[in-house]
This record gives structure tokens, sequence and C-alpha cells, in this order.
């Protein structure tokens, strides 16, 4: 019986535009999809999602206008951090985010969501997507960059930064909306995490 052959390295194969443009979009949509679920049940994330959340439910303003606006201080950081092809894949996926969030409610009526599956949709869902970006060397922006950025300088670790922006999101929360609102957060919050954990792996890859 003849030995198997090895899989690729993770550098040996690459998307083409193609593939890439249809894995980001796809990406994209399963997140505006998570999104919608958790802002119609009036819930919050973390990272900069978690930051736009709390400023549209406060302001007003549309959850896709406020993403877009938090993340551009971001695009320099990632520019420099991770270079050209990511920080650009990057901006198109915020600003595709941005305006499918808006637009997607237009398409999708929710008569009824219970939170807790409505929270776990959201995790599960906004991971997968999440995972597609990736993939395809892509992010939805955000302090994952400017934590990379304090790794580098401090030996601090990104992980520990994310966690503790996480921590002061969530605390903050605290003091503007209902506890119940929190807890349900961050439940959804686990079930992202858990998902992104379980299988951002880049040894399981064979296509980069």
């Amino acid at each position: 019986m003849p030995a198997p052959h090895p899989l690729p390295s993770p550098d040996s194969v690459q998307h083409t535009p193609l593939e890439d443009l249809q894995g980001l979009s796809i990406g994209v949509l399963i997140c505006s999809i998570g999104i919608t679920f958790l802002a119609h049940l009036g819930f919050l994330t973390g990272q900069t999602a978690g930051i736009a959340l709390i400023i549209s439910y406060l302001s007003g303003w549309s959850f896709g206008v406020v993403f877009f606006l938090v993340n551009l201080p971001f695009y320099l950081f990632s520019w420099q951090r991770l270079g050209r092809e990511f920080t650009l894949k990057s901006a198109a996926c915020v600003t595709a985010l941005s305006i499918t969030t808006d637009l997607l409610p237009q398409g999708l009526g929710i008569a009824h969501l219970n939170p807790v599956l409505g929270v776990v949709m959201f995790g599960v869902l906004t991971g997968l997507g999440l995972l597609a970006v990736f993939r395809h060397k892509g992010s939805l922006g955000g302090l994952g960059v400017v934590a990379l950025m304090v790794q580098d300088r401090t030996g601090f670790r990104a992980g520990y930064v994310q966690t503790i922006v996480d921590v002061l999101i969530f605390g903050v929360a605290l003091f503007l909306f209902p506890t119940r609102v929190v807890l349900f957060s961050l439940l959804g919050a686990v079930v992202l995490n858990t998902v992104i954990a379980f299988n951002h792996r880049r040894d399981r890859y064979i296509a980069n």
C-alpha cells in the first residue's frame, strides 16, 4: 500500500481572488444575520462590535454607521502591523457588514425570538462567519490589531488584552443596561468565543 501524500503546507496553496470574494462575502453575510438577531433582542457583545452596539443603542444611530466609524482608526494600525492585503480586505468586510446589517432588517422580519436561542444563534452564526473571513485573510476590524501591537511592544499577550477590553465593555454595560441584558450578552459572547477557540487553528488549514 503506497504511503499517503503529505498535505500541502498552509502557505503552499493560495486562494484565487474569486474564492476570496466568495468566502469573505459569505462570512460577512452570516455575521450580519447573527448581529441582526442580537440587535433585535437589544443585547451586546464584546470587542469593536460591542462598542458600536452600545453607542448605537444610546445615540439612536444605526449600528452599521457606528461600526464603520469606530473601525476607521484601526486601519492605520492594521496597515503597519499586518500589511496592505489584510487591511484592504478588512476594510471591505467592515464596509460590507455596515451596509448589510442596516439593510437586512428590511428583508428579515422577526416576530418572536427566545433570548437564549437568540444569543446562541448569534454566537454560532457570527463565529462561523468570522472563521470564513479569517480563512480568507480578512477580519472585521477592531481591537485585535491593537492587541497584537501591544503584544509586540510589551510582551503582554494579545488574548489578555482583548479579554481586558471585553471586561471593561461589559463592566460599563452594567451601569447602562439592565443586568438581564448584560448576562444574556455574556452568554452570546461565550458561545462566539468558544466557536472561534475550537475551530480557528491554522495547522488544520490546507489552502491559505
